[in-house]
């Protein structure tokens, strides 16, 4: 008897242990969840349950995966939280799912689903976690679909979910952020679809458009032309009669992907990276300041790759509204037509081009997908109140045709990418656009005008020659050379008649639309090369401080006879900066070249270099953390354009403290280029037998190897970094083999002590979350496999976002005895107040 008893009870547990099994990822009518009970989708992908954010007590239900707790992908009761483990997570007698709390007052119900089942499927309905991330309420052996999780998300996108209007049933699919990471809350930043016009997303702060994608142009986003459907992921949009949405997709089910959004009003694409067990940012936007919606208001357009400082210029035939708050760098109140521009309807007007922008706001555009672009044109001309038109799709060399009726706002210039957008101008400023353009027209008085300004311009040129050689031929004749240095030969001058470059001038001149000065202007402007203007000094030579006749300060770097910076890299770095522009290089105003004199000349830096602040004792209080994370920063952006955003592609190859110039407000400027290189677009990296630049700043594989690339700048920006956060000297020296900087940050970083690295002089005044940031950053990039270091762009985004960062690897020349292969020779020169180290491999 007992044992056929024991035998019923093991069979009443088996099948109840088979049916819980069964139901693992299922909540069923008779198998509810509480708090402490899991369901985990199929291939064990995602989880369901309650949880606690952050610090809160709170609980909530929610999805997250199963290999990263910390990332809560959906949240049912986002807005109405459980006090307590009485939880209780059912199918309602209505065949909804329905979350109640246990209370004294009994069950009382915080959120359910809320949709319309008929009674006869009710017994039937069950809910599911999928490997997907959805929750999906469904009849049971049914293809039918009540409800799903998807279809109201929180803040977090997964693979292959959609956002915009279903118009069927009228559900709108839009991310909202958690008020804060103890609080998942409904919060004040939205990212929606705009169906209106041509459809685009929008992201909103506070219910004001924050950021936008641009409209889809067929291919992508027009204003995100870095995202793209590549072989890892693709973008799917839909407009029809049922639906206008956007689905993302990850195509490699090994990859784990989402697209988040937070309260600071950033939208991220995070990656897992399962060797580092942490989500790493792929991608973000707001990326600068040009992003920033309506950033120069009405018919302004921003570019963020201006040196100016200022990124908003009028469209043309524009002017800016308040020419005040323009002149103080606020372009917020945007352009207008000025008064006394002719009238634009049937009066000659015209079309201007402005290409690779992010097109204007197209929410109130009027669309007609049938037109080609010349219709597109013909269109707008023929009505008085079209402002300007563009493609609506790209493909195929245009096709469609939207065109803008109100103010046109949020336009962004980019260097590659965007669309052409068609402004409309009057014929008074279309006339200048084409003459610019070479295909201009000119009436008969006009052409007679300009025949005699160029005919009176070229006799003044031809007399003014004439008297210049007149002028050359006299001072020959009393022994030819200026007299108005001291002693040639204490300024390295010596009997000009015997050095062997002569003709400098007359060789190189034309290389270049850089200005050229004569020595006569610089010799003036330096007091004769007064030792009272000497900035600085080196083997390369001299630095001195001038001012030209017109008041301007300049800083004269004048090359000695024995400099490193031979003929060579004088030109190297006279035709490269001449083609940058980028408010963190130091700006080269023109150059010298007279016999064996060699001259380049720069706007002047009040503050000299960053070296002369963060390694002086009594300068480097100068400098406390918030203007020292801004030179971080401003370092990482400059050097970011020469590898990326610049015409060319450039390595420094010698970047350092003392080659970061300060100019009077502590911004940094990046300057010698004597040792840079140009790479082409699909050049990786490049190989040389002669290493230039300085130790503790050389990426070991540049050092041993010669082998260089943009991540040996990405290394010495590190050593950089670290320097500025501790003001000390990354020294290195082959005989000394003490610990150097990099090798004593990474012992600190890896015994929890790195704090203890802080320069003393910031005195607590600084956030301690934000240095641990940027010192992490720094040993990213001294990593010691190049491969393993960030990109700059990946380094800038570091920077100015919260985002959860790799774990450093071991950084390199963190040995505390020992040294490189001692079979290298070492010889030194001097370049720019620097050390140069040059090693030639036997």
């Amino acid at each position: 008897m007992n044992f056929l008893k024991g035998l019923l009870n093991f069979l009443v547990l088996q099948h109840l242990l088979l049916q819980l099994c069964s139901s693992l990822d299922t909540i069923k009518f008779d198998q509810p969840v509480g708090d402490g009970d899991f369901l985990v989708s199929k291939n064990e992908t995602f989880v369901l349950g309650f949880f606690s954010p952050g610090t809160s007590t709170n609980r909530y239900v929610g999805i997250w995966y199963k290999f990263s707790e910390d990332l809560v992908v959906w949240v049912a009761n986002r807005d109405n939280p459980i006090n307590g483990r009485s939880g209780v997570l059912s199918i309602g007698s209505d065949g909804n799912l329905v979350l109640q709390a246990n209370t004294s007052q009994g069950l009382v119900p915080l959120w359910s689903t809320n949709v319309s089942i008929s009674s006869a499927s009710n017994g039937n309905i069950s809910a599911q976690i999928l490997d997907s991330g959805s929750l999906v309420l469904a009849q049971q052996g049914s293809q039918d679909v009540f409800w799903q999780s998807t279809d109201h998300p929180t803040n977090i996108l997964l693979s292959n979910m959609k956002i915009g209007l279903d118009r069927r049933s009228g559900i709108n699919r839009f991310l909202t952020c958690w008020n804060s990471d103890n609080d998942p809350g409904t919060g004040n930043v939205s990212l929606r679809m705009e169906p209106n016009g041509s459809p685009q997303l929008i992201l909103y702060k506070d219910d004001a458009k924050w950021w936008r994608s641009g409209q889809w142009n067929g291919i992508q986003w027009g204003g995100i032309p870095a995202v793209q459907r590549n072989v890892v992921f693709k973008i799917n949009f839909v407009n029809n009669q049922d639906e206008i949405a956007v689905q993302w997709t990850v195509l490699d089910p090994s990859i784990y992907s989402v697209i988040t959004i937070d309260g600071s009003g950033t939208l991220n694409q995070l990656s897992w990276q399962d060797q580092q067990h942490q989500w790493v940012s792929l991608w973000s936007a707001p990326l600068d300041a040009c992003d920033s919606y309506g950033k120069c208001g009405q018919f302004g357009n921003c570019n963020p790759y201006t040196n100016s400082g200022f990124n908003c210029t009028c469209y043309p035939g524009y002017e800016p509204t308040s020419p005040q708050d323009w002149d103080l760098r606020d372009g917020t109140d945007g352009c207008k037509r000025p008064q006394d521009s002719l009238s634009m309807c049937r009066n000659g007007e015209g079309f201007v081009k402005m290409k690779n922008v992010k097109v204007p706001d197209t929410s109130s555009i009027k669309l007609e997908n049938n037109l080609s672009i010349v219709a597109c044109e013909e269109e707008c001309l023929k009505n008085c109140s079209c402002l300007a038109y563009a493609s609506a799709d790209v493909r195929n060399g245009g096709t469609g045709c939207m065109t803008w009726y109100r103010d046109l706002m949020d336009t962004k210039q980019f260097t590659e990418g965007g669309q052409d957008l068609y402004i409309r101008v009057d014929a008074v400023v279309l006339a200048q656009y084409k003459n610019k353009s070479g295909g201009g027209y000119f009436s008969g008085r006009r052409r007679l005008a300009i025949i005699l300004v160029v005919s009176i311009s070229v006799a003044s040129l031809l007399i003014l020659a004439v008297l210049y050689w007149f002028r050359k031929r006299s001072r020959k004749g009393r022994g030819g050379e200026p007299r108005f240095l001291k002693d040639p030969a204490a300024s390295g001058v010596r009997s000009y008649e015997d050095l062997p470059i002569k003709n400098e001038v007359d060789e190189h001149r034309g290389d270049t639309d850089l200005p050229f000065f004569d020595l006569t202007t610089v010799v003036a402007a330096t007091e004769n090369f007064s030792s009272a203007n000497k900035l600085g000094h080196g083997g390369f030579g001299t630095v001195y401080k001038g001012c030209l006749a017109d008041g301007q300060d300049i800083a004269v770097k004048r090359l000695s006879r024995n400099s490193g910076q031979g003929v060579d890299e004088f030109k190297n770095e006279v035709m490269l900066i001449a083609k940058l522009q980028h408010r963190n290089l130091v700006r080269l105003l023109g150059w010298c070249i007279h016999k064996e004199e060699r001259m380049l000349i720069y706007e002047y830096m009040p503050n000299r270099s960053l070296d002369l602040c963060i390694f002086d004792k009594n300068r480097k209080s100068l400098l406390d953390w918030r203007k020292r994370f801004q030179i971080i920063i401003g370092i990482a952006r400059g050097v970011l354009y020469l590898h990326q955003d610049s015409r060319l592609k450039i390595i420094h190859r010698d970047l350092k403290a003392s080659n970061v110039l300060l100019d009077g407000s502590m911004n940094p400027k990046i300057s010698d280029f004597g040792m840079a290189r140009m790479f082409r677009d699909d050049q990786i990296e490049a190989n040389t037998n002669r290493v230039v630049g300085t130790y503790g700043y050389m990426s070991p594989e540049y050092a041993m190897d010669g082998l260089y690339s943009t991540k040996s700048d990405v290394f010495s920006f590190g050593v950089l970094a670290l320097e500025i956060i501790s003001g000390r000297k990354n020294s290195f020296q082959f005989e000394n083999t003490s610990l150097n900087l990099v090798g004593l940050i990474w012992d600190l970083w890896t015994e929890g002590k790195v704090l203890d690295i802080i320069d003393s002089s910031l005195n607590q005044s600084y956030s301690t979350h934000e240095v641990m940031r940027c010192i992490q950053i720094g040993l990213l990039c001294v990593q010691e496999n190049a491969t393993d270091r960030p990109t700059m762009l990946d380094v800038v985004f570091m920077l100015g976002n919260e985002t959860n960062l790799p774990h450093p690897k071991k950084a390199a020349f963190s040995f505390k005895t020992g040294g490189p292969d001692s079979s290298m020779s070492r010889g030194a020169s001097s370049v720019n107040d620097i050390t140069v180290t040059v090693i030639e491999a036997r």
